[in-house]
């Protein structure tokens, strides 16, 4: 893979609320208001969101049924938009921390988030 220049996708991630990367076993997606954007430029992504200070979450060192578990039964991360109420159940939007905590305590990797943050 070549290493292609995210900024522009970056920082629109970095100016959207609950903008994001996630990294797992079938590449990546980049969440930012009304869009994201998927490939499988997994490392030179990862690297220049962690350098620019987006959120990231790496799952790929997670067990699979883990993750899929988190998929299919967790909340889901909202972006650009205020989440739903608690009590909250599987694809309900939660704050980005919320479901970061989740990821991080399966074991994946989280970059750029204080995790003993209080969700907004």
């Amino acid at each position: 893979m070549h290493n292609r220049d995210y900024s522009a996708d970056i920082a629109r991630a970095l100016a959207t609320s609950g903008g994001h990367l996630t990294v797992g076993r079938g590449g990546f997606s980049l969440h930012y208001l009304n869009g994201s954007l998927s490939g499988y430029d997994v490392e030179a992504v990862k690297a220049q969101a962690i350098a620019a200070g987006l959120p990231v979450i790496d799952s790929r060192c997670v067990e699979f049924d883990r993750v899929v578990k988190l998929a299919i039964s967790g909340q889901m991360i909202a972006v650009g938009r205020n989440p739903d109420p608690e009590p909250r159940h599987a694809f309900s939007y939660a704050p980005l921390i919320v479901v970061a905590r989740s990821y991080a305590a399966a074991g994946a990797e989280v970059y750029n988030l204080d995790l003993n943050q209080a969700a907004a």
